[in-house]
């Protein structure tokens, strides 16, 4: 056996409101990078299924940038660290350099892809300017008093940079070495929150809080004019320039993306997010990149991390990417005569339906749930979720639509699962209940805690905090009958699923090791050797020939295990960086999909089974 990553579908970008959230295009055009978690992604923008993780950062990453070549980007984080590493295998790092001592907000690079200069919210100081390769000081940045948002460094010789802050201030660096030359302030009243030098040096913008958009000499750094007063309605937190330096583009709180003739001032062209008049924050435009390559596509972040496709030239969205920037705590996979679909859901609550095959994402229509989504069920078209907004939602998969009407449930939920004739389980904080067409048929109280649940009528498995399983017989009317306890568990129960014929039981706990039994009779132990997880199984999923099991855990590893052979098994190592907490086998027995707390998700080829 083998399992290898085959793609990748991206986690969104991570925003914070009233924040800049920096984006960065490949000089080629064809590739963005931003910051999610503790990882950078590199994705592509024509084919979103094409995608690239780095993942050594060991704390919350900020921001990422392309340097002017593209073989190099460099990223930075809330620890006050820069790293620089090869952009086009996303894996070797070329250093790692302390900047400040606390976040990095912004990363620029010199034209010569040799010089980086970081900002960002240190004490002792807001930024620092450093050879790419070494990390060597070549210069120093200062005059601001509170936190840099935002530094640009102009392309061509005499080297320029500009740096933006809260203090309301814009200041302008001579370089290399790079020092303080001049400041401009009262210009702003408020925070600045983005700047830019145009591709050609001759201009440098600036943006804020206060909606003004401040145009300076790119040589010398004298203000020359304000275009667009009075037409952003909210703060501007995003800029960039096309390749040709005659427009750029703002990003808005007022959930508009807007382009700008420098020459005449004019707004030529206007995108708006969301619907008209809607309060909806998530729909804030908080970042920007204008892409200045062969076909050049403007690409805006709204707060929710959904990324806008926007055309120049064309007045209505070209595609929307959306996807997760918390964690994805829950994952199904349903498969029809259109292909097969993979459904998550995250921390915050946000539920993303997956075509595995372009790997594009869209959040089902309706009410999601408004906290996290603890697990997924499927069966007969339906997807079923339970959340800590203690509510049973249903998603149709034809529609991809929310049913109007959620199901309140009696407490927390723990876990969820459906059997193939639409016969729902739910495991809550004491009791264990069961629906059918939406509707409560009994529900059991118990004297442990449930911690995950599994149905494969007429059996229902219920995981205890005092290490047990506990097992129920279901009757045609839905009422619950204690039938076995199971105690070969050695930690609390995390983890159970039944094979799809029935005939087996797998359960994880909270140790990392997984037991299977043999269903009905005498419930005996069919293997105990799925014992390689260091840390609590989250999730455990069956192949349809009920021959291997596929399992993630919190120590980021996925493990594919053999039924007949235990001591052969296979591992995905750091597939997700904070766990996993979802997996499952997709079209037939040669994929796999996991997703996890780096807010990815990702499909594995596995082959050979034995």
């Amino acid at each position: 056996m083998s399992i290898e990553l085959d793609k990748i579908f991206a986690a969104s970008p991570a925003t914070t409101r009233g924040q800049p959230t920096q984006l960065s295009a490949d000089p080629k055009g064809e590739q963005i990078a931003f910051a999610s978690g503790k990882s950078i992604f590199i994705r592509s923008i024509s084919n979103p299924a094409l995608s690239k993780q780095y993942t050594s950062h060991t704390t919350t990453t900020t921001v990422a940038k392309f340097a002017p070549s593209g073989y190099y980007i460099a990223s930075g984080d809330i620890s006050g660290k820069i790293r620089v590493w090869d952009a086009v295998e996303a894996v070797n790092t070329k250093g790692e350099y302390p900047i400040i001592s606390g976040r990095i907000t912004d990363v620029a690079w010199d034209g010569d892809s040799q010089r980086v200069i970081a900002v960002g919210d240190g004490r002792e100081r807001f930024g620092h300017c450093i050879t790419a390769d070494s990390g060597n000081s070549v210069g120093e940045v200062s005059g601001h008093s509170k936190v840099i948002n935002a530094v640009a460094i102009r392309q061509q010789r005499p080297l320029r940079a500009a740096t933006v802050s809260d203090d309301g201030s814009m200041c302008f660096l001579h370089g290399a070495p790079f020092k303080f030359n001049s400041k401009a302030t009262g210009l702003h009243k408020g925070f600045v929150q983005g700047t830019e030098f145009s591709p050609d040096g001759a201009w440098l913008v600036t943006v804020g809080a206060d909606k003004r958009i401040q145009l300076y000499d790119g040589k010398t750094g004298e203000p020359v004019k304000v275009i667009g007063e009075g037409v952003h309605t909210g703060s501007i937190l995003g800029v960039s320039w096309n390749k040709d330096s005659k427009r750029f583009v703002t990003a808005s709180a007022d959930k508009t993306a807007r382009v700008w003739d420098v020459e005449s001032g004019e707004n030529v062209a206007t995108w708006r997010v969301g619907e008209e008049g809607s309060a909806n924050p998530q729909d804030q435009q908080v970042g920007v990149v204008w892409t200045r390559g062969k076909d050049e596509t403007i690409v805006s972040l709204s707060l929710s991390g959904d990324l806008n496709y926007f055309v120049p030239g064309e007045g209505s969205s070209k595609t929307v990417i959306e996807g997760h920037n918390k964690s994805v705590t829950a994952l199904s996979v349903t498969s029809n005569s259109n292909g097969t679909k993979v459904t998550t859901g995250s921390f915050d609550g946000k539920v993303v339906t997956w075509d595995v095959g372009t790997g594009v994402g869209h959040a089902p229509t309706g009410e999601a749930h408004s906290n996290q989504v603890v697990q997924f069920a499927s069966a007969g078209g339906k997807v079923y979720s339970v959340g800590w907004d203690d509510t049973l939602r249903i998603v149709d998969e034809s529609t991809n639509t929310f049913s109007s009407s959620p199901i309140k449930l009696s407490s927390q939920p723990k876990g969820i699962s459906v059997s193939p004739d639409g016969q729902i389980a739910v495991a809550l904080n004491s009791s264990i209940a069961i629906y059918s067409n939406g509707k409560l048929l009994s529900e059991l109280d118990v004297n442990y805690t449930p911690t995950a649940i599994a149905i494969s009528v007429p059996f229902v498995a219920v995981g205890a905090d005092n290490n047990t399983v506990q097992i129920y017989e279901l009757s045609s009317s839905g009422q619950l009958s204690p039938t076995e306890k199971l105690s070969n568990s050695t930690a609390p129960i995390s983890a159970l699923s039944f094979s799809p014929d029935g005939k087996h039981l797998a359960a994880g706990n909270s140790s990392g090791k997984i037991v299977v039994y043999k269903t009905g009779g005498s419930w005996e132990v069919a293997t105990d050797r799925w014992s390689s997880h260091t840390a609590r199984v989250l999730s455990i999923a069956w192949n349809k020939a009920g021959t291997h099991a596929v399992s993630g855990g919190l120590d980021t590893n996925v493990h594919v295990w053999s039924l007949a052979k235990p001591g052969s098994r296979v591992k995905a190592a750091n597939a997700h960086k904070d766990g996993v907490y979802g997996v499952a086998f997709v079209e037939g027995d040669s994929k796999a999909v996991s997703t996890g707390g780096d807010a990815a998700v990702k499909i594995w080829n596995v082959k050979n089974l034995q």
